[in-house]
């Protein structure tokens, strides 16, 4: 069928009319030099720090390295195909990660792209990956405390929600045991808990993630993953995308804890990265600026005040050491940049004292402020007399003849180290912390062996659980133990004795 003449002309019109005669500029430049993740372009005169490119393969590559002719570029993803000439364009925008409640429960990549056979994620938000902290003013002072469930740490060395604290010791002495334990204990506790992997084999963070849903864990839990196996780009960025989805839930108002295991391959890989774009190197090859890569990460952990939404994110960095040398060049950077720090000690677990918590180099900055009244209570004297045993312990090993009073302060240290030994998986509530404190500091044990104090408070805590579950409930929402209660747990403890038979050595 022929069109007629004045329809044509009419679809000419409207063509013309729609037509866009707008152009679209894009910057593109090309590839110099290309090897070990990290490629030299020529021609981005405009680009900026931390922006995303898009190589002609499809590939992305951030901006690391500004020169006066070329640009440095790391590779997030494969370099195959991309050689000498290849065309580069700039995306305008910054490296960015998916954020929102669809993550919760999830296995992420460094780029928050989901691994763990799910799915897609269902989001449409985005964070940058880099983020100013946000300065004094809109921030609040840390009073609430972040309860971990050790008994070791939330007695001596308690966190508050919105602090930095340091988790730091040898390899295998139990860093991420007690950061796990922590995550397990904030069930309940409307705490979104964020787990960022860094170096770690892909079977270890399987395992992880077992062990959370086998306690029902990842209800409320993400896990960041940038494995061994994933290079050193990767490895890089996971703790910042990390720290970009925990803000997410902190600007609308929630808690979160963050957990980075560990810096110090971090650290690691952001030297490879910058020797590979030709920084020149400082202390132990590091580059210059490698503090302000862990202090402009951990300073975004923080209490936001009640006009900026009143959310927290709580962060757990964990350091390895070689040796027990804290004074190493990491070390002692992140000892200064976080709020205190919880040493684990390789000859304390090795004696079968875990976790392993050196009391003398352990230390919260915050203190007191972020412990409930009733731990404050029952906790007394308890760093103080581990302080005396070590002392005495030491002092009398080649004595044979000892006053009463030392003998006294020998044993009422050895059954406090007992009572803080504490299995893995195994995180104790405030109510019967308070409980086994109580009855351990104020010498209520004495006259039981040793080697049975353990069994002991727990067996006991069972029975105040059932036969006053009211005074635990209340010690539990309160945070506080009132005298009438002391008294209670005070005759609850000689009529147990009774009923389990003589506990004499």
């Amino acid at each position: 069928m022929n069109a007629r003449p004045e329809e044509i002309v009419s679809l000419l019109r409207e063509k013309i009319e729609g037509y866009d005669v707008r152009t679209q500029r894009a910057e593109t430049g090309t590839v110099l030099e290309i090897g070990d993740g990290i490629a030299t372009l020529y021609g981005l005169q405009e680009a900026v720090y931390g922006e995303l490119l898009e190589f002609e393969t499809g590939v992305q590559g951030m901006v690391l390295d500004l020169k006066r002719d070329t640009v440095g570029c790391v590779l997030l993803g494969s370099e195959e195909g991309i050689k000498e000439g290849t065309v580069v364009k700039r995306t305008g925008r910054p490296a960015s990660v998916p954020v929102g409640d669809s993550m919760i429960g999830r296995v992420v990549d460094a780029l928050g792209f989901p691994i763990d056979g799910k799915g897609p994620i269902e989001t449409t938000e985005t964070r940058p990956i880099e983020f100013e902290a946000l300065g004094v003013v809109s921030r609040k002072a840390v009073t609430v405390p972040l309860q971990t469930g050790i008994l070791a740490i939330d007695t001596m060395v308690p966190i508050g929600r919105g602090q930095r604290e340091l988790i730091i010791g040898d390899r295998q002495t139990g860093k991420t045991a007690i950061a796990v334990d922590t995550i397990l204990n904030q069930k309940g506790q409307n705490v979104i808990c964020i787990y960022v992997a860094v170096g770690q084999k892909a079977s270890t963070i399987a395992r992880l993630r077992n062990v959370l849903e086998q306690h029902d864990a990842m209800d409320y839990s993400i896990i960041v993953a940038a494995n061994a196996s994933d290079s050193a780009p990767l490895q890089y960025l996971a703790p910042y995308a990390g720290a970009a989805i925990g803000e997410h839930f902190m600007f609308q108002g929630k808690d979160v804890l963050i957990i980075y295991d560990d810096l110090s391959k971090h650290a690691v890989a952001y030297r490879a990265l910058s020797l590979l774009l030709r920084r020149s190197p400082g202390r132990e090859a590091y580059p210059g600026d490698i503090f302000y890569l862990h202090s402009r990460l951990l300073e975004r952990a923080c209490r936001l005040s009640e006009e900026y939404g009143g959310g927290s994110m709580t962060a757990l960095p964990i350091i390895e050491t070689l040796a027990g040398d804290v004074s190493a060049y990491i070390p002692t950077n992140v000892i200064s940049i976080t709020d205190g720090q919880i040493y684990l000690e390789t000859d304390l677990f090795n004696s079968g004292q875990r976790p392993a918590i050196n009391v003398g180099l352990s230390v919260s900055r915050v203190g007191g402020a972020a412990q409930t009244r009733a731990i404050k209570k029952t906790t007394g004297t308890l760093r103080i007399d581990l302080a005396r045993f070590r002392e005495l312990e030491i002092f009398t090993q080649f004595s044979s003849d000892l006053d009463s009073l030392t003998q006294n302060s020998l044993e009422h240290g050895k059954r406090l180290l007992e009572i803080l030994k504490q299995p893995r998986y195994h995180p104790m509530g405030v109510a019967r912390a308070t409980v086994i404190l109580y009855v351990s500091t104020n010498g209520l044990l004495s006259d039981i062996p040793i080697a049975q104090i353990t069994s002991f408070a727990q067996s006991f805590a069972d029975c105040i659980e059932k036969q006053h579950s009211d005074v635990m409930e209340t010690i539990e929402q309160s945070g506080d133990l009132p005298g009438p209660f002391i008294e209670v747990v005070r005759a609850a403890l000689e009529e147990f004795k009774k009923q389990v038979g003589s506990w004499q050595a």
